[in-house]
């Protein structure tokens, strides 16, 4: 922070005017920020957790659904990484969506993002409680409440973002490097051993990558890429932005598309072509659990249980710190309360909106605690549910953006990345969202009922965020003509 000299009456106005902060800028290079990705999808949850149900559905065929979906989201990300260059708010994705659509829709675009960010958080404090009973009960054969281990994770995850965003990005970086090694050794173990049947590349023949159980896989491998977007939100505090975001966010998805279907067809060499379907239906949670006994030893297992549950943390920070920057963005934008955009002095964090996100979150564990709702079948699904959905509709609307956007004004940008990338990329994400929705219940569990009242909050969100914009335009037409407006030259960067 500058230091001026004092002047007279300086002590005066400094009463009157507290001094503030802004986020350290310069803090993240294009690793940091792709760790805050890749760790917000928790890579060895989704594998360990996920994936052996993408095997039981889709067959050997699994690996190519997470190559498809990780395709679908980089030609998203060349428009999206474009528009990055040209549109310097804090806003990311509501920002983006303002640009192309207009205030209205950026403001209801605002509402989802803190709808879905939250929601891909504070459901997973469920799996934080039950992955961690799981572990204890697997190593030392006891029991533990999942209440006490959720809310312990809160206060833990909130410390975490409390800190500076350099120590979170350490943080993230030795639980990435530790959760994607276990995942790493297996796959190593499989490969010198030459699988059960020795290597086969049946997985990628189009015989078995066309079969009816694809369309789960792909609802299934989108879903696992929650969050690679949020490299923009990380603008202000990234090296030289114009160029560390867009590497950032071509790296997570590079990195996530093919690491996860290189685990998926490395496990399938595990057991085999002709048995791998049998043995995930058989138990799909022991799955990786038995390979890496199998192929390395016990002692291996062991540490993936307890990889897990830092994954799962990891995952938590991630989301924590995104949703953070939203809100003190909207703080700034005076659509949330001022005292949300607060940074703090010493670590430069948005701690005020951190505290608050720590709060809601203990709110809603505690509400289906005292509910007597299941930590994983409930809080987790049902609240990651709406979360996942809010997140690829905000992608497809800053896909639709794109072109709108550079329609109106004079940019250097070719027409592949300024029109057919974005176009393109809309047409595949309705796709996607068409297909986690028709599979609803494949992701929940839950009843018609349940599943319709889950899909329904996102269009809700936007209706509500929609006919907030239309009242700020009518009561408080300073802060509707200020919503998302670029930062001043100075302050950008």
């Amino acid at each position: 922070m500058t230091v001026t000299p004092s002047a007279p009456g300086a002590d005066q106005a400094e009463t009157e005017a507290p001094a503030t902060y802004s986020l350290r800028r310069g803090s993240l290079g294009t690793t940091d920020i792709a760790f805050f990705v890749v760790s917000a999808a928790a890579p060895l949850t989704v594998m360990a957790g996920v994936a052996p149900l993408a095997i039981l559905m889709g067959g050997i065929g699994a690996p190519v659904g997470y190559l498809l979906a990780g395709l679908t989201l980089a030609v998203f990300a060349i428009g999206f990484t474009t528009m990055s260059r040209h549109v310097r708010s804090a806003g990311a994705f509501y920002a983006f969506i303002t640009r192309g659509l207009g205030r209205r829709a950026g403001i209801g675009a605002a509402l989802l993002a803190l709808i879905g960010y939250n929601g891909m958080e504070i459901g997973v404090y469920g799996l934080l409680g039950t992955a961690t009973r799981d572990t204890a009960r697997s190593l030392f054969g006891v029991d533990i409440p999942w209440l006490p281990v959720a809310l312990l994770g809160l206060l833990l995850i909130g410390y975490g973002g409390y800190r500076s965003i350099d120590f979170g990005a350490k943080v993230l970086g030795v639980l990435l490097v530790a959760e994607t090694g276990i995942l790493v050794l297996l796959a190593g173990a499989v490969l010198v051993d030459g699988g059960a049947d020795g290597l086969s590349l049946a997985s990628f023949a189009p015989g078995n990558v066309m079969v009816p159980g694809m369309i789960a896989v792909l609802a299934f491998a989108f879903a696992a890429f929650t969050g690679f977007e949020s490299t923009v939100i990380y603008r202000r505090e990234a090296r030289d932005p114009a160029r560390t975001v867009p590497r950032a966010t071509y790296l997570a998805v590079a990195f996530l598309g093919l690491f996860y279907a290189f685990i998926v067809w490395t496990v399938i060499q595990a057991f085999g072509d002709a048995k791998v379907i049998a043995t995930a239906g058989s138990n799909p949670a022991d799955l990786f659990f038995s390979a890496i006994t199998v192929y390395v030893g016990s002692w291996a297992a062991d540490l993936m249980h307890i990889l897990i549950v830092t994954s799962v943390l990891a995952s938590l920070l991630a989301f924590h710190n995104a949703i953070n920057r939203y809100g003190l963005a909207l703080a700034e934008e005076g659509i949330l309360p001022k005292a949300l955009a607060r940074v703090h002095p010493r670590h430069r964090s948005p701690y005020v909106a951190g505290i608050a996100q720590t709060v809601l979150g203990a709110a809603v564990v505690l509400a289906f605690a005292a509910a007597g709702a299941d930590p994983y079948m409930q809080l987790l699904l049902w609240v990651n549910t709406p979360g996942m959905l809010a997140l690829m509709v905000l992608q497809l609307l800053a896909a639709i953006a794109v072109p709108l956007y550079f329609r109106r004004r004079a940019h250097g940008e070719g027409a592949l990345r300024a029109v057919v990338a974005p176009v393109a990329a809309a047409v595949l994400l309705t796709g996607a969202i068409a297909l986690v929705v028709t599979h609803l219940d494949q992701f929940t569990g839950a009843s018609t009922t349940v599943n319709t009242v889950l899909a329904a909050i996102v269009p809700a969100v936007l209706v509500i965020g929609l006919a907030l914009g239309w009242w700020l335009r009518r009561s408080r037409p300073e802060v509707y003509a200020g919503f998302a407006a670029e930062p001043p030259a100075d302050a950008a960067e």
